[in-house]
């Protein structure tokens, strides 16, 4: 069972660009969503991490246009670079409502004073965001990880995590990605590196 004095939520990029029609990356996700219902249950971890008192901490994505001059990088980097995805013109700006960038409309009811939004990730992992100091200080050694890309983002952000000491179990039907190829490989690491790889039923069960 998990407790919500040491056991958070981290969501991986829950934005426009892969969740909704239009984002840069819908196309490549879409088959993956409806097929596990990603969106419903992010929003259902989402609810009930609100109503029992657990924080979330979201990872974002997110791309200024001085990124733009980066004079290299990996085929996945140029892709989003190239198209734009996650962008915002700079730091200062909000981010524009239902832009690539933007949170999806399901979760923001449930975005309040126990969700901490950390600096953004710039490439999969979160070794250049703030992350791990944030759980840290907040007394967190327990993850419940979720969100996209499955074989991407969260891939890297648990082997991250838990090289740095951290409990992670993966509500894997609450993560997308580009492919069933691409999710089928993410669920194999996934058995590998986590402490357990649950279902959202699993993990509301234990809350």
């Amino acid at each position: 069972m998990f407790n919500n004095k040491n056991t958070a939520f981290v969501v991986t990029d829950p934005q426009v660009e892969f969740l909704k029609p239009k984002g840069a990356g819908y196309g490549l996700t879409k088959d993956i969503l409806r097929k596990y219902h990603t969106t419903e249950n992010l929003t259902e971890l989402f609810k009930h991490a609100k109503a029992k008192g657990y924080k979330i901490f979201i990872s974002p994505h997110y791309f200024y246009d001085h990124d733009q001059n980066w004079k290299f990088g990996g085929q996945g980097e140029q892709m989003m670079l190239n198209n734009k995805m996650f962008h915002r013109e700079h730091q200062y700006q909000e981010t524009v409502k239902g832009s690539g960038a933007d949170f999806v409309e399901e979760l923001k009811p449930y975005l309040d004073e126990n969700t901490i939004i950390t600096s953004p990730h710039k490439i999969f992992g979160p070794e250049s965001n703030d992350l791990a100091l944030q759980l840290r200080k907040n007394g967190i050694d327990t993850v419940i990880l979720a969100g996209m890309n499955a074989n991407l983002c969260v891939d890297s952000h648990l082997r991250e995590l838990v090289e740095s000491g951290f409990h992670v179990h993966v509500a894997a039907d609450a993560t997308g990605a580009p492919g069933q190829e691409a999710y089928d490989a993410a669920i194999t690491n996934f058995g590998f590196v986590a402490d357990r790889t649950m279902s959202t039923a699993k993990v509301l069960e234990e809350l």
